[in-house]
């Protein structure tokens, strides 16, 4: 293989990998993990079943990384949050960028919550260890900004559990909120109108009029 094929390569790996990952959403959000099969994912992929294989051993190492790569989605939009961040901006993008994953990848949300409903056999050291970890580094930065006196003194954790339901529901509940405002589906429009709702009164709560 020379140079130049190798990047080109890479581009189809990469190519290949995200439409396997696609198709696996579609498949395990219709018909959950157990009624799942790799041969349904190559199907809806438009792939041999044995290049599923050949990118993911099992079906269990691919809903493993399709719940990484949703989680992966939602915490990196904290990354940059620290004591001296402006907790409206924070906080503000937050929610705008998780209701517009909840708008635009609507399926990682409803996987995430299904795997949750059912105990979280697949995620639940990560639960116990990264995500626990995760939401005690975002608290203490979110008790710096009440300690500086940047916020209201209000409960860090239940603030972020807020903000993850608030946004998730329109993903998770969208048929019910759908038929309520009798929408076919949400517009732009919609989302820009939940997303200032939301951001209006979860700031208002805080003390970031």
């Amino acid at each position: 293989m020379t140079t130049q094929d190798a990047p080109k390569k890479s581009k189809i790996r990469e190519r290949n990998s995200q439409q396997i990952l696609k198709a696996a959403e579609d498949e395990f959000v219709l018909h959950g993990y157990k009624g799942t099969s790799m041969q349904s994912i190559a199907d809806r992929a438009g792939l041999p079943k044995a290049n599923i294989h050949y990118y993911f051993k099992n079906k269990a190492n691919l809903y493993q990384t399709v719940l990484e790569d949703i989680m992966e989605n939602w915490n990196q939009i904290l990354d940059d949050m620290t004591p001296e961040s402006d907790p409206k901006e924070v906080l503000t993008r937050f929610i705008r960028s998780k209701m517009q994953l909840s708008y635009s990848n609507p399926n990682g949300s409803k996987i995430f919550a299904m795997e949750i409903i059912q105990g979280a056999p697949h995620i639940k050291q990560y639960i116990s260890k990264d995500m626990r970890l995760w939401v005690k580094e975002k608290t203490s930065v979110i008790q710096s900004w009440i300690d500086q006196g940047k916020m209201k003194p209000i409960d860090p954790t239940h603030l972020i559990f807020m903000i993850w339901a608030t946004t998730q529901h329109y993903a998770d509940f969208s048929t019910q909120v759908l038929e309520v405002m009798n929408r076919r589906e949400y517009e732009k429009e919609d989302i820009d109108h939940i997303t200032a709702f939301l951001t209006s009164m979860i700031l208002s709560g805080c003390g970031l009029e």
